[in-house]
């Protein structure tokens, strides 16, 4: 089924009018956002106004030194030349976006919106990925994926809410991987460390890519293979080089390393963030009940995972307590099925696959994960849940689950009616296009066997005649999310009032938590299933 994306690499250009399309919607996407300017920001809103004030206003010798802010720079050298590009036009828009002391949080309509608008022009980076992976499908899959991701409503809420720049970003894995797919090796790994220097926590499918690479790229003998390694490894370094040469020239790579990697700061960055460490903790924390009650002294954790802050100390009472390196060593675990189907038989078709359960791997059982880090397995899946039913039910869920887990990011009470439609209309969307791709079974059926042929070639090779539907369990499962909601929004508050008020996002990240494993499972089982023609 996934062997027709290969097929149209050799019929020639690509005619302009599917980009004519993805801008369309793009456009429409862009409207939405505009409309949410005014909307609820995060803290991340002023941390990004400062690396524009402070990159703007200081040499670069003391771009991760400097701490007149509390937001402290600690993302990669790239994306620091990227916030002092724009800085440039932040400057001429306002000055005072840009002045280190007199711009501490500042908060105006002129930056607002000049923050706002470079984020949604941003996305054209994202809109470039879309169009590149999906430029050779047939119409329905291509415009579904464009669904998918374009008008993703996770999206919305991290960047054009609560504010980042995580499509941008995205966009940059996204035309890695289309190279990949395409065969380009050395552009695919040129791109991916160019990224990696932009946001060093897409690190997590590095091991993916070195193996693949190198047994993708690098065969053909050992002295082909052997110049090939060279070649990449020298692209790479290049690459690390334009961005860390300058703070080596001037002795702080220590500083800046301390700055991207702040072990201090715990395990989990919110007690909500639904991965595996949520039941960890739950664990913990009811043995450390029941052992007090039997009489035992055990000492009371005095990090919080309710607050949403972050904690220096250790939060176990009972458990053993959880290091970088376990987590580390645990990711690796979870990768390792993945890097042997790599190394044994690395397929194009499947790198984007592999690529996502990387990243899933570690949102589920990396250190200090943020909730938002979801969407690097969701936006690359978005390209597999096109390929067959069974996708398209996967994605249905994980794509619900991992939208609605982002709700407590939007905390007050007059964006509560926008997420929620924003996840209602994409729910909508998604059984729509999953529809109308997997619906075909009567038409299909009233033809011969040479019109039947003929059929699923032009694209609806995946059409099985069985309607889009959900699973039992699944339905259980996403009857429940909208218990927990209710119970979080409504009843909680009216029943308790201001009493345990932790509950609430403790309900949401422990059941979101069983939809992120239960895809994580899924995901690990089509990667174990046996290799097929």
């Amino acid at each position: 089924m996934e062997e027709n994306r290969r097929e149209d690499f050799s019929k020639g250009p690509t005619p302009r009018k599917p980009l004519l399309e993805l801008l369309w919607f793009y456009a429409v996407a862009a409207c939405i956002k505009l409309l949410l300017i005014p909307s609820y920001h995060s803290t991340d809103f002023e941390v990004h106004r400062h690396w524009l004030a402070l990159t703007h206003s200081l040499p670069l010798s003391q771009w991760y030194f400097d701490d007149t802010s509390q937001w402290t720079l600690d993302y990669p050298p790239f994306f620091a030349y990227f916030e002092r590009f724009l800085s440039i036009f932040a400057n001429i828009v306002d000055p005072q976006i840009v002045h280190l002391q007199k711009g501490l949080d500042y908060n105006t309509n002129t930056v607002i919106y000049f923050q706002r608008i470079t984020v949604i022009v941003s996305d054209l980076c994202l809109l470039y990925g879309v169009y590149r992976l999906t430029k050779n499908l047939d119409p329905i899959k291509r415009k579904l994926i464009w669904v998918l991701v374009i008008w993703s409503p996770a999206l919305v809420i991290v960047d054009h809410l609560h504010f980042q720049y995580n499509g941008f970003l995205l966009g940059m894995l996204l035309i890695s991987l289309s190279y990949l797919e395409e065969g380009r090796d050395l552009m695919g790994g040129f791109v991916f460390a160019v990224l990696l220097c932009f946001k060093h926590l897409f690190a997590v499918a590095a091991p993916v890519y070195f193996v693949y690479l190198l047994r993708h790229y690098c065969r053909g003998g050992f002295v082909r293979g052997f110049g090939r390694l060279t070649i990449m490894g020298s692209v790479v370094v290049a690459v690390f080089a334009a961005a860390y040469g300058p703070f080596i020239y001037h002795g702080q790579i220590q500083q800046v390393i301390r700055r991207m990697f702040p072990f201090g700061r715990g395990l989990c960055h919110a007690y909500w963030a639904p991965n595996f460490w949520v039941f960890y903790i739950l664990l913990d924390k009811g043995l450390s009940i029941l052992l007090r009650k039997l009489g035992f002294s055990i000492k009371i954790p005095t990090a919080s995972f309710t607050s949403g802050l972050v904690g220096d100390s250790s939060p176990f009472s009972v458990l053993p307590q959880i290091t970088p390196l376990t987590t580390f060593v645990v990711v690796l675990l979870a990768l390792s099925p993945c890097l042997i189907k790599a190394f044994k038989d690395p397929q194009p078709r499947k790198i984007t696959r592999w690529v996502a359960y990387a990243y899933a791997c570690g949102f589920l059982f990396g250190w200090h994960v943020h909730e938002k880090a979801s969407l690097h397995f969701v936006i690359p899946l978005a390209v597999a849940a096109v390929q067959s039913l069974e996708d398209a039910r996967h994605y249905f869920l994980l794509s619900i689950v991992s939208c609605y887990s982002l709700f407590p990011l939007l905390f007050e009470a007059q964006e509560y009616p926008i997420k929620v439609l924003l996840l209602l209309l994409h729910s909508s969307l998604m059984w729509l296009g999953f529809s109308a791709q997997f619906d075909k079974g009567e038409s299909v059926k009233q033809t011969g066997s040479k019109s039947k042929r003929h059929v699923q070639k032009k694209g609806s090779m995946t059409a099985t005649g069985e309607p889009f539907c959900i699973r039992f369990v699944e339905k259980v499962y996403l009857v429940g999310l909208l218990v927990v909601e209710i119970w979080a929004q409504f009843l909680h508050p009216f029943i308790l009032g201001g009493k345990f008020p932790f509950v609430p996002l403790m309900l949401i990240s422990t059941y979101c938590s069983l939809g992120v494993m239960y895809s994580w499972i899924w995901q690990l089982r089509w990667i174990l299933k046996p290799a097929t023609n």
